[in-house]
């Protein structure tokens, strides 16, 4: 089975349904409250789990009650969380407002995931074996620069969501595949390296999700491939980058072509936002299977 390794954060989210986002100064009262598993690194782990790759997890969570939820959760979806470990924090938080139109603001308090700082041996075997690693930037950068290092010289496909957006080391963007952002991720790194030929020279493959648009790809100096996304109601748009990202990472590990891995990724995306939270949200392979055959 094509195997996925995703080194990131796992958080435990606790999610305010909204009638708008709040602007600065104003309170506004919730519809509802609900607590759900989350964290970038942890919903494209059981995305691309779910989406029917073998799945492993690198990552940090405290010696607490939302610790013990989110390895109980891991495992549900048949992830390997061996190299989960436990630190001397707090496991991480995310506060979430959802309107009513699905669109969100999320404010993160790292906790354990900023103690993620070192790779072990066994972490290190586990990426170099690893079809490909996914990562993102809810954890410490040279923990995100050391397993990039580690996956090119093993020749495992290196994805990274650069997400929350920093500026990216040279050396990091050296050891990409594929690059993935959304439009305002896409902005600021094109406007933080003026002159070096745009977001597309960033990587070998760079994609950029569009939200109800869909998505495109970069790939070199080949024409844009361009997926629109299927045309849905939607409640929550949280997690719906994530389900994108682990999507593509197991259909890239089964050997499918970047354009047949966007369009099942635009459309696991598309499903997720259907449905409130981020890892309840995420589908499962064969309704992903059944929705593609319907628009194809």
């Amino acid at each position: 089975m094509p195997a996925v390794i995703v080194v990131g954060s796992a958080n435990i989210d606790q999610v305010f349904r909204v009638e708008r986002i709040p602007a600065p100064g104003e309170t506004v009262l919730s519809a509802g409250l609900t607590t759900n598993l989350g964290g970038k690194g942890q919903n494209q782990a059981v995305a691309a789990a779910r989406a029917g790759a073998a799945t492993t997890f690198i990552g940090a969570v405290g010696d607490d009650s939302f610790g013990a939820t989110i390895r109980a959760g891991l495992a549900t979806d048949g992830i390997d969380a061996a190299l989960v470990r436990t630190v001397d924090a707090p496991s991480g938080t995310a506060l979430i407002a959802v309107d009513d139109a699905g669109e969100n603001t999320i404010i993160v308090e790292a906790g354990a995931n900023g103690a993620l700082r070192e790779l072990s041996s066994q972490d290190a075997d586990a990426v170099a074996s690893a079809d490909v690693l996914v990562m993102q930037l809810e954890i410490p950068l040279e923990t995100v620069q050391a397993a990039a290092g580690i996956a090119r010289a093993a020749g495992t496909t290196v994805v990274l969501n650069a997400a929350p957006i920093r500026d990216l080391p040279d050396d990091l963007l050296a050891s990409l595949d594929v690059l993935v952002v959304n439009e305002h991720e896409a902005a600021a790194l094109a406007d933080a390296r003026p002159g070096a030929g745009g977001i597309r020279a960033l990587a070998p493959v760079v994609i950029v999700t569009l939200g109800s648009a869909g998505a495109v790809l970069y790939e070199g100096d080949a024409p844009e491939v361009r997926v629109p996304a299927p045309k849905v109601t939607a409640v929550d748009a949280t997690g719906a980058g994530d389900t994108f990202c682990g999507a593509f990472a197991a259909a890239i590990a089964e050997g499918q072509s970047h354009e047949s891995a966007l369009r099942f990724s635009v459309v696991a995306a598309s499903l997720s936002v259907q449905v409130r939270g981020a890892v309840p949200s995420i589908p499962q392979r064969a309704r992903i299977d059944a929705e593609l055959a319907a628009i194809i």
